[in-house]
This record gives structure tokens, sequence and C-alpha cells, in this order.
């Protein structure tokens, strides 16, 4: 479908002969005499793009750009004149004109503006896309009571400008917590630089974070940038921060205090906007009274503490994660959005998850890959053995037991449980399961489940 395009102009001729050549250019046209009729016009059409005449008589362009502007913020307008001048030119771009075309007109002009303006616009809505997916991406995802708590304590930190520390298992989220906080701050749309410090050795770690000047040692030929230079005006993510050596702890207690650091080789301070964030999965406190981490560091970094719960405390949001999962997958690779069935998620739910997020995230992948139905069953998913929190033997089937017969086990005693945490409120265990309650019925039924059942 072709662009549809408002031309708003007092003089007939004027709105003649656009049109005749914007229709030979393949758009469609719409014109109005005056501001009131483009109103009504605009509200009723929304055109893609509008030609407006600043010089007209009752309601002018520029009363009536600030009113279209306010009815349709994201509309696209040119504005036209024949007695423009600069400061009627830069009102109307404060009020959000695309930009101004002068009276006589080069029709090359006007085609190349009203190109531009709308090839602009496209561009606009590719980037607001990427904006709403990347938002998605590094949205903390659950209904648990835990991490309705984290979500709540991100959207407070987030612009503040202090330094955060976050806690959690390997796998459990803590990079994502960071990007969240980044996501909602002023400095969104500044870098985030993300540095692994368990993944730099350590007689490397100092040049990758605060960089070198030329001829600081062998091989250093030319000036190099850090990471903190990269970061500056947004966000360092420094993740695994026991593993910074003591003397890189003693230059990040000094940006922190300073705002500024000297590169490897050098005597100058470089000065630096930048917020950090840290992550561990280590307890610090041991680290501080073996020796291994600056208490000063400590208390500078623990402003703001947020703790990331492992999987296995809130397997009620396991759901909303595999569905958010398959999103990805659909999003990244295109493939067919699949779904997983009831006996699927309640054998996810049972797992003890060790590696977190991540590990249940690769297994969703590898199922995505490797199971052929559009629906995910019991069957599809691999077997998943956690020795700290499902013993091996519970997962194995009894004597002469089918794997279907094993499965309906596990779910009798994970419903059981779930009814007998929630008191056997109905309603709230199957909030807690993301069981639709009519489905929980037919299960109680089906295993004969009640609330004098206490075995």
């Amino acid at each position: 479908m072709s662009n549809q395009i408002l031309i708003v102009d007092d003089q007939e001729d004027i709105r003649r002969s656009l049109t005749g050549i914007l229709e030979d250019e393949g758009y469609q046209v719409l014109t109005a005499d005056n501001g009131t009729e483009a109103l009504e016009i605009a509200r009723e059409e929304v055109p893609d793009l509008v030609l407006l005449d600043i010089w007209m008589p009752g309601l002018d362009g520029i009363q009536t750009l600030e009113r279209l502007k306010n009815l349709l913020p994201d509309l696209t307008v040119v504005m036209m004149s024949g007695h423009g001048t600069i400061e009627t030119a830069v009102k109307a771009t404060k009020l959000g004109a695309y930009d101004f075309v002068e009276k006589p007109f080069s029709l090359d002009k006007v085609l190349i503006t009203i190109t531009n303006a709308l090839n602009f616009k496209e561009l606009y809505k590719e980037i607001e896309v990427l904006r709403r997916a990347s938002y998605e991406e590094h949205e903390l995802v659950g209904c648990s009571a835990a991490v309705k708590q984290l979500r709540d304590q991100v959207h407070r930190v987030a612009p503040a400008g202090t330094p955060v520390l976050i806690f959690g298992e390997a796998g459990a989220g803590k990079e994502l917590v960071a990007r969240s906080i980044h996501q909602y701050s002023p400095r969104r749309t500044k870098p985030f630089i993300a540095v692994n410090c368990a993944a730099i050795p350590g007689e490397l770690l100092e040049g990758e974070l605060f960089g070198y000047e030329k001829g600081a040692f062998a091989g250093a030929t030319s000036l190099r940038k850090g990471k903190f230079d990269l970061a500056d005006g947004g966000y360092i993510f420094l993740d695994e921060i026991h593993e910074l050596p003591i003397k890189a702890q003693g230059s990040l207690l000094h940006i922190l205090r300073e705002r500024n650091f000297v590169r490897q080789g050098g005597s100058r301070p470089v000065w630096v906007d930048v917020r950090v964030i840290v992550a561990t999965a280590l307890p610090l406190a041991d680290l501080i009274h073996n020796g291994l981490f600056l208490r000063d560091l400590f208390q500078q970094l623990n402003v703001v503490p947020l703790m990331v719960p492992p999987l296995r405390e809130r397997r009620e949001d396991i759901p909303h994660l595999v569905r958010h999962f398959v999103n990805q997958f659909h999003r990244h690779e295109g493939w067919e959005p699949r779904q997983f069935d009831e006996e699927a998620m309640v054998l996810l739910q049972q797992y003890g998850w060790p590696g977190n997020t991540r590990e249940l995230k690769n297994i969703v992948e590898r199922i995505l890959i490797m199971a052929s139905s559009p629906v995910i069953t019991a069957e599809d998913i691999p077997l998943l053995v956690d020795s700290e929190e499902i013993p091996a033997h519970d997962l194995l089937p009894e004597h002469g037991c089918s794997f279907r017969g094993a499965r309906e086990q596990f779910e009798q005693q994970f419903l059981k449980d779930q009814l007998q945490a929630h008191q056997w409120d109905l309603a709230a265990t199957a909030r807690a399961v993301d069981l639709e309650r009519t489905v929980l019925q037919r299960k109680l039924l089906q295993y004969g489940l009640t609330p004098s059942d206490n075995r």
C-alpha cells in the first residue's frame, strides 16, 4: 500500500499541482484548504506525512502543527512557506516539524524531502521495534513474590547513580538484572559495557579495564582505551568481581571515589562518568577475612545490594520463563512458535535447576530444536537429574512402571506438596503452579487427592 500524504494549503493551484506530482510518484493524496479541515482529516485518516503551509487565514500553520502534534505525536510534518524566516523555521522545528521547504517550490527538492521524511519515519519505527524487543530481552520474567520484589528494587535503583552490588548463584540472571537497571535508567541510550573478570587473565585485566599508554610495556605500540573509557556516560558491569586482583581493586576504588583513573604507563588522570554495577556468586565477607578483597571497596560498592533468587526457590516462574524463552527463540531463529503442554511444564517445575535460568534456557532451546511436534509433551523432556534437589533414584519409575506412570507419580506428589503448602486453597495453588483452576480440579479427581490426604 502506497504512502498517504495530506496537503494543507489555502491556495488551490498549489494543492492541485502538488497533487498531480505526488500521484504521479505513486502516493495517495488528501487535501485541505485550512487548518481546521486538516485536523479533521488527520484524525480520521492518520496520513503518513503532512505538507503544511505556514501562512493561512484562520488557524495558521504553526497553530495547526501544534494541534496536529498534540493529536498525533508521531505524525511526520513538512512545513511550506513563501515568506519563511529563520525564527519561524526554528519554532516549527521545536514543535516537531521534520523539515521546511520554501516557495516557489523546487519539485526535486520537495520529492527528496518527502522521500527522506518517509525513510526517517520507517527507520524510527524499526528503532522503536528494536527498543521494545530490547526491553523484552532484559525484562525480569516471573510472577513470584521474589521476582516482584526484585523488579520493584530495580525500578527504584535505576534512576540513581550509585554503585549496585548484585549477589546470586551462577546462571541466576545477575547480568539480566544489571541490564534491566540500565534500560530503566536515564542513561539507557548510553553504553552498557559488560566485563567477566574471570574470563581475563589477572595480569591483563587492569590493562583491559583502564587501558594503557604507548610504551607502557613491550608491545604497547599505541595508546589503547580501556573498558572504562568505552563506558563513559553509561554503565560498566563487572561480573565475578571477586576475581579482580587486589591492585585492580584499588584502581576501581579510586574511580568510585575520585571519578578518574590513570592508564597503565601514564601519569595524567582520565575523567569518566560511569555508573558501576558489580556481581558475585561468592560471599565477599569471607574473601575480605582472607585478605582477597578490599574492605573499603566492598563498603563503597555495597550501597545498594540486590539478591537474585535461585530458580529452585521460585518454581512458579518456570512456565513464564519457558514461554519467554520460546518467544525469544522464535524471534531469533524465525521458527514456528511452539507450546509446552501441562505435563511437560510439571516435569520442568519438579527439577531443581542447579544451573538456574541459564540452564533452563539451554534445555528449552534443545527441546525446541530436537522435538518434531508443534506441542511439546513430557516425552520430549530430556531426563533431568539434579543430585542436590531430586535424588536420581526418585526420577526412576517403580519396577514395572511405564514412563507415563512415573510421570504421574511425580505429578501427584508435586500437586500434593503444593496444595499442602497453600493450605488446600485451590485458587492460590492454581496460581502458584500456573494451571487453570478447572484443570487443577480435574487433576485432584484423577489422583484422588483430598484435604484429608496427609500421607
